[in-house]
């Protein structure tokens, strides 16, 4: 899945938002992730391991993300409910509206049995349109509360 947003949100809110691992990652992602279900495994400066689901969703991932790049924030997902991994990445540039414009790539692979096709339709299908208007409403509500 690729999709592409703007957001209100400079890139160092997005990245900010896409890096917190505090007890404010709910309800940063409230609308697409379930605060139930998510658990910080590991934190380190440039890093963390979480293991994430949407709400309603019978899919969670264990991933990895990394940030020591200061221009994208990645993951590799190393656990899954459906049997395969993946990664993706974010980039927030400037946009010359003010804000960003932000570009997000993320492959799923080896899903199996009766979840191949549900994640094959995930990544190719109009989801990224839905994603795409989440995260952008997600970094707008951020950039009007960020605390920074």
């Amino acid at each position: 899945m690729r999709f592409d947003l703007e957001t209100v949100a400079t890139p160092e809110q997005v990245r900010r938002a896409l890096t917190d691992f505090s007890e404010r990652r709910g309800q940063i992602w409230s609308r697409t992730l379930d605060a139930n279900a998510y658990e910080l495994r590991e934190l380190g400066d440039t890093w963390a391991v979480a293991r994430e689901s949407t709400s309603g969703s019978p899919f969670w991932v264990v991933a990895r993300y990394d940030w020591s790049d200061p221009d994208v924030v990645r993951w590799t997902v190393v656990e899954s409910s459906y049997g395969g991994g993946g990664e993706g990445l974010v980039r927030a540039d400037p946009s010359v509206r003010g804000g960003s414009r932000v570009h997000v790539e993320w492959t799923s692979t080896g899903a199996r049995g009766w979840q191949k096709p549900i994640v094959f339709l995930l990544h190719h299908g109009p989801a990224g349109r839905l994603f795409a208007r989440m995260w952008a409403s997600t970094f707008d509500r951020y950039a009007r509360t960020d605390p920074a």
